[in-house]
């Protein structure tokens, strides 16, 4: 190593050190001296020692450094037990001293950038005791299972699956299918959590952009029945049920961009055509409504609906193998009478077929066109069912918007 290189390594290491030695020192900044296991000079100490038993090992060899180490740790640990009589003193401050020694280490062997990321993320999880602590007790067990569920098929599951195509005209690959499932399921996750802990009356708004994501459908069939009972609440329940379903159209942008980029100057158009028609009525109903909503809405009752996240991926597989088959048999027309058909239950499915197999030689107009098709029967699906549900009041505010932006959609992508 370069003298001044070698320099600047040690001032790296030695600031990491301090940097946990500030939180560390701050946090028990009320003890006498002597009382704690380490403090901020301590810390920085240790960094620098693991910085030099690596400098000393290029000499000695590599085990000098395991050598260096097992001492510090029979050092801070006799320390640790001659104190343990003071209620401050926790294994905390021990690990977090050892850790100083790694990233002073792994600083003078290179690694400077990833040393110091860790070492930022050891200082802010120190000084989010408290927080996390009080989020512990606040976490139920149905949300624990939940998160376990989520990181089973995310970080077990998904790996394992094979990427590539398979089973009949090669439409399934397993990975990307379940890839979808963990999307669903994450989202589904995300959008109990931000509503549990913003809650429902901070805004109808809020509550709505979030249910829309995880499920604009479901919202729409809540607010509708809460219109029917609250009258006076019809115009914030309405441009709550047009926030969530106008989720969709940019939602379709950004998944068909993602899959193909080559959609998005076909998709940008009717996207931002349907957006506007359902979104600047919705603003003026929530201008309009200057009451809030009588009763809070819940949060989902289960914060991960991994039924549902399957089903999604039964059917995303079910439409591939459909989408191959009619382009088979039918051509293009079937294409587009299997997006009218999937429109019913769900856009994404279809968008995400249709996007994918524009990538393999399908018509990138016949998969904006089917697409868009699909968009138009699940508006007018969710304004039918918000007007038969929610009556004349929601019908009004609501189901034309929804069957407005179909129309429009349609019209834009056979005309540009």
């Amino acid at each position: 190593m370069e003298f001044n290189h070698t320099l600047g390594l040690l001032a790296v290491a030695l600031f990491l050190g301090l940097l946990i030695g500030v939180e560390r020192g701050w946090k028990y900044r009320s003890l006498k001296d002597g009382s704690r296991i380490a403090g901020l000079r301590t810390y920085g100490l240790i960094a620098l020692l693991g910085a030099v038993a690596v400098m000393l090992s290029e000499q000695a060899g590599a085990y000098l450094i395991g050598v260096i180490f097992s001492g510090l740790c029979v050092a801070l640990t006799a320390s640790y037990f001659v104190n343990h009589n003071q209620k401050n003193i926790s294994l905390t401050s021990l690990i977090s001293a050892l850790l100083a020694f790694s990233y002073g280490a792994l600083v003078m062997q290179g690694y400077v950038t990833e040393a110091s990321a860790m070492a930022v993320i050891t200082t802010v999880l120190l000084s989010l005791k408290g927080e996390l602590h009080r989020w512990l007790w606040l976490l139920e067990k149905k949300e624990l299972w939940a998160a376990l569920e989520l990181l089973i098929i995310s970080v077990v599951v998904l790996p394992i699956l094979p990427d590539q195509a398979m089973g009949p005209w090669n439409a399934l690959n397993p990975y990307e299918i379940w890839w979808m499932v963990v999307l669903i399921a994450a989202i589904s996750f995300m959008g109990y959590f931000a509503m549990k802990i913003a809650g429902a009356r901070k805004g109808i708004m809020l509550t709505a952009l979030f249910a829309g994501l995880v499920s604009s459908t479901a919202l729409t069939l809540q607010f509708s029945r809460m219109g029917r009972e609250s009258r006076e609440a019809c115009p914030l329940l309405a441009a709550g049920i047009l926030f969530a379903c106008g989720t969709m159209f940019p939602r379709i942008l950004l998944v068909a961009g993602v899959i193909n980029p080559n959609l998005i100057h076909l998709l940008v158009w009717p996207v931002l055509v349907a957006s506007l028609t359902i979104y600047l009525p919705a603003f003026w109903f929530w201008y309009q409504g200057n009451q809030s909503v009588a009763e809070d809405i819940a949060p989902p009752s289960s914060p991960l609906s991994l039924t549902s996240a399957l089903g999604f991926g039964v059917l995303l597989a079910a439409i591939l193998l459909l989408s191959s088959a009619l382009q088979d048999i039918l051509g293009e027309a079937g294409i587009l009478i299997l997006a009218a058909v999937s429109g019913v239950a769900d856009v994404d499915p279809i968008n995400l077929s249709l996007s994918g197999m524009s990538r393999d030689g399908l018509a990138e107009s016949t998969a904006v066109l089917g697409i868009i098709i699909a968009a138009a029967v699940n508006s007018v699906l969710k304004g039918g069912m918000a007007g038969a549900i929610g009556g004349r009041e929601v019908a009004v505010r609501a189901t034309f918007p929804l069957v407005l932006s179909a129309v429009l959609a349609l019209l834009t992508i056979v005309f540009i």
